[in-house]
């Protein structure tokens, strides 16, 4: 039910219910709104997700993604949308989004493990395996020669050509964009430095942002080392923002952009 231009029922789809989206849920809750969390232990796909006004996809996870497909065939609000936020759990749809963004992402390869050995060129290596499905640092490896490509399973690899530089993740809500140097392959959890934002990182963000009307979300970057080419290692659709550090917080700012971005929707 929706009363005035407040939403009484908000479903949170997420992996977890503490960190950001116990973080979300405290405030949201501090506003008078009601708040079902569904995890993997109490998500079913069914009429009953209906019951809510709104939901906020927190995770990736194909479950979840397809939970927000689900919603918006029956025309429940999802943010942020769930088709962008699937092409950029895909490797391989991320890939192709910066590059139609006009920007820079490492050489992939794709194929099963022989291939690979036989194709990538010994001038080609180091390179780094990623999941096809996923985005951050987990199952990532960094292979230096072809004797270390010892998967056991005969599955499609997704590869990319290893980019020696600086690593920085880059955060984005709204107009704010922070940026903070990091270890490579290190999740977003790990210690790093507030760097401050260059005009060529504000300008990256600006063009992701734009193409694809995005809100909220992060790039993984990394400048090149002897050239300074700044490419795109990862995207994210929802990341924790666990290294902001200024005021207003995430939740508010995110909610702030909700009530603009869905404005008919609360005033019906």
């Amino acid at each position: 039910m929706l009363i005035g231009a407040l939403i009484v029922r908000i479903g949170i789809l997420s992996k977890r219910k503490h960190m950001f989206t116990g973080e979300l849920r405290k405030y949201l809750e501090s506003m008078g709104h009601s708040i079902n969390i569904y995890t993997r232990e109490n998500l079913q796909i069914d009429d009953n997700l209906l019951e809510n006004d709104f939901y906020i996809l927190k995770s990736k996870q194909l479950m979840f993604l397809y939970a927000g497909f689900f919603l918006k065939s029956h025309n429940i609000p999802v943010f942020p949308d769930p088709e962008i936020s699937y092409k950029q759990k895909n490797r391989i749809e991320s890939h192709f989004l910066i590059k139609n963004a006009g920007l820079q992402a490492p050489n992939i390869f794709l194929g099963i493990k022989n291939i690979i050995k036989k194709k990538i060129k010994k001038k080609d290596y180091p390179i780094v395996v990623k999941p096809l499905m996923g985005s951050g640092s987990r199952h990532v490896y960094l292979i230096n020669n072809p004797n270390e490509l010892n998967f056991k399973k005969e599955k499609i690899l997704y590869v990319e050509k290893y980019i020696e530089g600086k690593h920085i993740l880059v955060y984005f809500i709204g107009d704010l964009v922070r940026a903070y140097e990091k270890l490579p392959f290190s999740d977003e959890h790990s210690s790093m430095r507030n760097i401050g934002v260059t005009k060529k990182i504000n300008n990256i963000i600006s063009r992701w942002k734009n193409k694809y009307n995005l809100q909220i979300g992060h790039l993984d970057i990394v400048i090149e080392k002897d050239k300074g080419i700044i490419y795109i290692v990862d995207t994210g659709s929802f990341p924790e923002f666990s290294q902001w550090d200024i005021n207003p917080k995430p939740p508010e700012l995110i909610w702030n952009i909700i009530l603009k971005s869905y404005k008919n929707n609360f005033d019906s």
